[in-house]
């Protein structure tokens, strides 16, 4: 049998935008399926679930945003990373998405084969796999416990739930605890040479990452000028 193709679901309602993103990730590798507004989505996803959403913000009967949060506050879906796909490209915009749980954000007109490095970037996060040489699970300060095979971390013994990114964020700074990150190396450690984002990305990342950790949020913590460290 030939191997599953991961299923990525494409909302967007501009047939030309829709061509051009499922022509260039089904030569990726993947299977799209695609919808030109919000509502079919859901009855979809009781059905299937796919590897990745890219989701656009400007949909005739709903707010991308609010999709987006309505995907991370359902138990059932928030573990789906999304991807926005818009052209609503201001910062505040970008901060906002990340906000509500988007684990990347590409900007409109953009590049098909940048659009396909990111969603195979996002799905590596998702993945967690790790190399055998690697710990499967960290613990840091007694309170934070990451598990790699598991692909979840915990506080003071209950699961903490994370987005693909922040939970690669939080590994990036675990494994090596006491260590800075700049902001730069943060992103390199996610994005490589596929990345277009901006620093400001990771500042709201961790935002989101103290918030979910609660009273544990200061194991994170923010050295001036430099960047983030993880220390118990």
């Amino acid at each position: 049998m030939p191997p599953v193709k991961p299923l990525i679901v494409v909302i967007d309602d501009e047939p030309d935008i829709v061509q051009l993103v499922t022509l260039h990730l089904a030569r990726g590798g993947f299977e799209v399926q695609s919808f030109a507004s919000a509502t079919p989505l859901h009855a979809f996803l009781l059905r299937r679930r796919p590897a990745l959403i890219v989701l656009d913000l400007m949909l005739p009967d709903a707010d991308g945003m609010d999709v987006c949060r309505s995907l991370k506050q359902d138990e059932r879906t928030r573990s789906i990373p999304v991807l926005i796909l818009s052209a609503r490209g201001e910062e505040v915009d970008v901060v906002l998405g990340l906000e509500f749980g988007a684990d990347d954000y590409v900007i409109k007109p953009f590049s098909p084969k940048e659009l396909v490095a990111r969603v195979r970037a996002v799905l590596r996060r998702n993945k967690g796999d790790e190399p055998e040489e690697r710990p499967t699970v960290i613990e840091v300060g007694g309170r934070l416990r990451i598990d790699f095979s598991r692909h979840q971390a915990s506080v003071d013994g209950l699961p903490v739930e994370l987005t693909a990114t922040e939970f690669a964020i939080l590994a990036t700074l675990a494994r090596r605890p006491g260590w800075v990150f700049s902001r730069e190396k943060i992103l390199d450690a996610l994005w490589g040479d596929e990345k277009a984002v901006l620093d400001r990305t990771i500042d709201v990342h961790i935002r989101n990452l103290r918030e979910k950790m609660g009273s544990a949020a200061g194991l994170i913590r923010n050295v001036r000028g430099i960047g983030y460290k993880v220390e118990g």
